[in-house]
């Protein structure tokens, strides 16, 4: 199953959360880059003081305990979500009234 869905993953391009069971740690917003046989290729990067490293790790399909892929994030930048009022009128959604309800 674990296989089946890092191949699906791999295939999106989608980034990816995985955890590494033998080193009890996290990848986090790493892309599969290659899957071949049971080695899993992982692309991401590291930020540690000013410093931003790429890094690259080939790891055995077995190592892998867990994998989570993001949905959706907000952006920090810009705090201002948008909401159902700024929709255009034709795709905004009103509130029944009780005598509609049938």
């Amino acid at each position: 199953m674990l296989h089946r869905k890092i191949y699906q993953l791999y295939q999106d391009g989608h980034d990816v959360c995985i955890f590494l069971r033998d080193q009890q740690r996290w990848i986090d917003n790493g892309k599969i880059v290659d899957f071949e046989g049971d080695l899993v290729t992982i692309r991401y990067e590291t930020e540690e003081d000013d410093e931003i490293s790429s890094w690259e790790e080939m790891v055995r399909l077995e190592s892998i305990g867990s994998v989570m892929r993001k949905l959706a994030s907000v952006s920090k930048v810009n705090s201002e979500i948008a909401i159902s009022d700024d929709c255009p009128e034709a795709e905004q959604i009103r509130p029944q009234s009780p005598e509609t309800d049938v």
